[in-house]
């Protein structure tokens, strides 16, 4: 399993966020431990991809609720052994979304993940307690598409920043908003 663009991606986070250095040892760790990190076959645990997405104006963001963790979370989901996860994370979005032509943003002097989380998932069926090993990137949603919920959420919805600590209090997902608004990406209300 070619991992060499998540290393990068990780070094180029670390470079960007210097204060999570600890956060990235962790995924550098996990994926020289586990060759088959970007499967979801990994029982441990595998990277998945996520986005957090803004609408053309950077006052709302887009959020699903979860159809099997019921809560409000932004988009994403597994990569299925794609070594470029920021393409997983576009792909996720179009699927849970409806919308296409997403922009992913750039910074930093290139594509650097807005955020890096790993979060339990419990057990389900026959599938064991596993870890998501999380990468999110900040993706600006075209103008003007309509939303088309998937199966995999019970609802779709945009929130301004005032509306976001209404819908979850998730510390991740309220992570990724201050992320994106002390980048001057988002608007803070």
């Amino acid at each position: 399993m070619h991992r060499q663009p998540l290393i990068e991606l990780l070094q180029r986070y670390a470079a960007a966020w210097p204060g999570e250095q600890g956060q990235v040892a962790r995924f550098l760790a996990f994926a020289a431990a586990h060759p088959d990190c970007l499967l979801r076959s990994c029982v441990p645990g595998h990277i998945t991809a996520s986005a957090w997405i803004l609408a053309a104006d950077g006052r709302r963001c887009l959020l699903t609720h979860h159809r099997k963790l019921d809560r409000w979370l932004q988009l994403g989901g597994h990569v299925d052994g794609q070594a470029q996860v920021e393409r997983a994370a576009v792909r996720e979005a179009e699927e849970e979304s409806g919308m296409t032509g997403f922009t992913l943003v750039r910074w930093a002097d290139g594509l650097v993940p807005l955020d890096l989380d790993v979060h339990p998932i419990p057990a389900r069926r026959d599938e064991p307690r596993h870890d998501h090993w999380d990468v999110r990137f900040l993706l600006r949603a075209p103008a003007a598409q309509a939303l088309r919920i998937s199966s995999e959420s019970k609802d779709l919805r945009w929130c301004s920043a005032a509306e976001l600590s209404a819908c979850t209090q998730e510390e991740s997902v309220l992570r990724l908003h201050r992320k994106a608004c002390a980048l001057g990406l988002a608007i803070a209300d």
